[in-house]
C-alpha cells in the first residue's frame, strides 16, 4: 500500500526555496483566500495559494456588471475588491494558517512607492512570497500600465525588492508587443520569478441595448480560449530569462499543465477552471502523477523546458 505521504513524490518541488508537495498553485482572484475551497481541495497538497489581490487601503471594486461569460472563457472587471492589507494581516492570515498551505500574496498599487510599502507590510511570517500585479494604472505617470512599460515595470520591481526579504514574483501582462522585453526588464530589476500570463484585454457588447456588457466597458479575458497565447508567451519568456516561471492561462486539465511544463514553466497556476470545477487542482495533480508514472519520469522537474523542436 502506498504511503499517503508519498502520494505526490513525483511532484515534489522547491520553488524559490519554498518546499511544495506539488507544483500546482492557484491563480490570484480565482481562489479567494483558499479557505473557501477547503471542502473540495486538500489545501496542503497545493504548491501554494496565491490569495486575491491586496491593496494598501480597502477597495470596493468596480460598479456595474463585473463578469461576463464568453465562448471558452470569461471576462471580468472586478476592480481589485479587497479588505486591504491591514485586515488581511490582522484577521485573514492568522485564520488561514490552520490549513498548512503556502501563502503567496498578490499585491497592487497605484505608484511604485505603494508597491514598496505593501511589500514591506507583508514581510511577515506566514507569507511565503509576494506576487506583483503590474496590470494597474500608474497614477504618477499619467495612466501608464506598469506591465506594458519596461521602465515603469523595473521601478516597481526594484521598489518591492528594497522593502522585503521575501521572494518577489512578477505577474506579467500579455497586453504587450513583445513579452520577452518585459520578462528581461523584470529579471534585470531583481525579480526572483515570473508568473504569466495575466488576462488579455477584451470586451463584449449587448447587441439589443448596444451597451457594453461590463460596467467597466473592458475587462480581462481568461479561460481555455487564452491557453495557446499563454503557452507561447511562457515559451518565449523561458528562452529569455534564467529565473523560474509559473505558467498560467486556460489550464483546465493535466494535459494542459504538461504543455506549460514542456514550454518552460517550473510550476503552474490554475485560475478560471476553479469556478467550474472547485476540485480541478486535485484532478490535475492525480493526472500528472499518472502521466509521470506511465512515462517513467521520476520527478516533474524533468519535464521543464523539454519541448522538442524539429
Amino acid at each position: 500500500m502506498t504511503n499517503p505521504a508519498d502520494k505526490d513524490s513525483r511532484l515534489h518541488t522547491t520553488l524559490l526555496g519554498i518546499p511544495m508537495q506539488t507544483p500546482i498553485l492557484t491563480a490570484s482572484g480565482t481562489f479567494g483566500f483558499g479557505e473557501e475551497f477547503a471542502d473540495f481541495v486538500d489545501l496542503s497538497r497545493l504548491g501554494a495559494v496565491v490569495v486575491k489581490g491586496t491593496t494598501l487601503a480597502p477597495r470596493r471594486g468596480n460598479e456595474g456588471n463585473r463578469i461576463a461569460e464568453t465562448p471558452q472563457g470569461m471576462l471580468n472587471c472586478i476592480g481589485l475588491e479587497n479588505p486591504g492589507a491591514d485586515v488581511f494581516l490582522r484577521e485573514t492570515l492568522p485564520r488561514i494558517q490552520q490549513y498548512h498551505m503556502q501563502v503567496i500574496v498578490n499585491i497592487s498599487g497605484s505608484t511604485a512607492e505603494e508597491y514598496g510599502e505593501l511589500a514591506g507590510k507583508l514581510d511577515v511570517p506566514g507569507v511565503a512570497a509576494i506576487e506583483l500585479n503590474v496590470s494597474c494604472p500608474n497614477v504618477k505617470e499619467g495612466g501608464i500600465v506598469f506591465g506594458t512599460d519596461p521602465h515603469a515595470l523595473a521601478s516597481v520591481v526594484r521598489e518591492a525588492k528594497a522593502h522585503t526579504k521575501k521572494p518577489v514574483i512578477v505577474k506579467l501582462s500579455p497586453n504587450v508587443t513583445d513579452i520577452r522585453v518585459m520578462a528581461r526588464a523584470a529579471e534585470e530589476a531583481g525579480a526572483d520569478a515570473l508568473s504569466l500570463i495575466n488576462t488579455l484585454l477584451g470586451m463584449q457588447i449587448d447587441i439589443e441595448t448596444r451597451r457594453p456588457v461590463l460596467g467597466n466597458v473592458t475587462g480581462g479575458l481568461s479561460g481555455p480560449c487564452v491557453k495557446p497565447v499563454a503557452v507561447r508567451m511562457v515559451y518565449q519568456a523561458a528562452q529569455t530569462v534564467s529565473i523560474p516561471i509559473i505558467g498560467m492561462g486556460g489550464i483546465t486539465c493535466w494535459q494542459d499543465a504538461v504543455e506549460f511544463f514542456l514550454a518552460g514553466a517550473s510550476a503552474i497556476a490554475v485560475g478560471t477552471a476553479n469556478f467550474t470545477d472547485p476540485a480541478v487542482t486535485m484532478r490535475i495533480a492525480d493526472g500528472l502523477n499518472t502521466y509521470l508514472s506511465a512515462h517513467h519520469i521520476g520527478n516533474i522537474s524533468e519535464l521543464v523546458g523539454k519541448m522538442e523542436l524539429g
